[in-house]
């Protein structure tokens, strides 16, 4: 018997692929992370000031 070896890129191929995906996700994540903690940082940075000259009139 035959095997009908199809239209299939092997399997080494598949894995790099969906490994380059997962990095890509991964990376995004991480960027939208770190943005959103920048501007968490920012916003209370910002929360303090206001505090403070609330307090000084």
């Amino acid at each position: 018997m035959e095997r009908k070896t199809g239209n299939r890129p092997p399997k080494d191929n598949t894995r790099e692929t969906r490994l380059k995906a997962a990095l890509k996700t991964n990376l995004a994540r991480r960027k939208a992370q770190a943005k959103a903690r920048a501007q968490g940082a920012e916003d209370a940075a910002d929360d303090r000031v206001t505090s403070s000259e609330e307090k000084d009139s």
